[in-house]
């Protein structure tokens, strides 16, 4: 029987090589996860080296096919499937090797997935595996992003400046893969932004911008932020001009700066607390999506 996992060309010497993956869906919240590893990819010249079949993994009415001409082509189409891809970096300026995957969280056969993962990371000679996630929590969006994890590793804990989550109830895939990493003897850590609830429904560059500076200092590396940077930019000024001219929302982002201030650590959704109102938060995302290039403005 094939393997869903395909190695296309292996890497040699690879250099104490860490595994960072990312997938979209529950584990993404704003999609800030997948975005800042994918920013990261482009940033290093990733290059593909391996797949996971999808075919086994993903219901297909839940996460569709794509279809698009093929390069050069007005008339031949092709069919991209939801898969997971490995990319490697082997960037001069880094001390170790990198090995990225992004994909979108599957639906099924999570042990089997995840044991494809692992069996890569063993060809490779991970020595570490790095998952990034985001998630919604009662913070303010004028706040400096909160970015939490996990880690079995005091030390690992320190070099990546996060403080162990309190977090107990539902996972996703990335808890499924750090706990089979841990139990099969390859050390894992994760590191969480923690995403403003009421702008949950558009992509977030300043989540996603704090984790890649976050994994690039981990790494001692150097990466080219500044689209990142003026996207986040752009995005807090979009969020400004809904506060100003709203004052229900300046006094709910008010209150969450004040509870934020109080708290160590913001607490993850679910909430016992509800949003303002699901008109505010309608009226929030309407905005931001207003602001993108190339859609009608009021």
């Amino acid at each position: 029987m094939t393997s869903p996992l395909t190695i296309h060309a292996l890497p040699e010497r690879l250099r104490r090589p860490v595994l960072i993956m990312a997938f979209a869906g529950w584990n993404d919240a704003s999609e800030a996860a997948t975005t800042a590893l994918r920013y990261l990819a482009r940033a290093w010249s990733a290059e593909k080296f391996g797949t996971i079949d999808p075919e086994e993994f993903y219901h297909f009415g839940l996460s569709r096919p794509h279809v698009r001409f093929k390069a050069g082509s007005r008339t031949e189409r092709e069919i991209i499937w939801p898969a997971t891809e490995f990319l490697v970096v082997r960037a001069p300026d880094l001390d170790r090797d990198v090995i990225v995957g992004v994909a979108t969280e599957p639906h099924l056969r999570w042990k089997t997935y995840c044991g494809l993962v692992l069996e890569l990371a063993r060809h490779c000679q991970v020595s570490l595996v790095l998952t990034l996630g985001a998630l919604l929590a009662d913070v303010a969006h004028t706040r400096p992003v909160s970015v939490t994890g996990s880690t079995s590793d005091r030390e690992l804990a320190g070099m990546l400046g996060i403080r162990p989550t309190r977090y107990e109830g539902p996972t996703g895939i990335v808890g499924v893969l750090n706990t089979t990493c841990r139990e099969q003897g390859i050390p894992t850590a994760s590191l969480w932004a923690n995403i403003p609830h009421y702008i949950s429904g558009t992509e977030n560059p300043k989540a996603a911008l704090a984790l890649v500076r976050r994994v690039v200092e981990f790494l001692h590396a150097r990466a080219d932020l500044s689209e990142l940077e003026e996207a986040a930019r752009q995005f807090e000024q979009n969020l400004a001009e809904v506060v100003a001219r709203n004052a229900e929302i300046a006094a709910y982002v008010k209150k969450l700066e004040a509870k934020g201030a109080e708290e160590e650590e913001p607490p993850p959704s679910p909430r016992e607390e509800l949003p303002p109102t699901s008109d505010l938060v309608a009226e929030i995302e309407q905005f931001l999506r207003q602001q993108r290039p190339g859609e009608p403005k009021d």
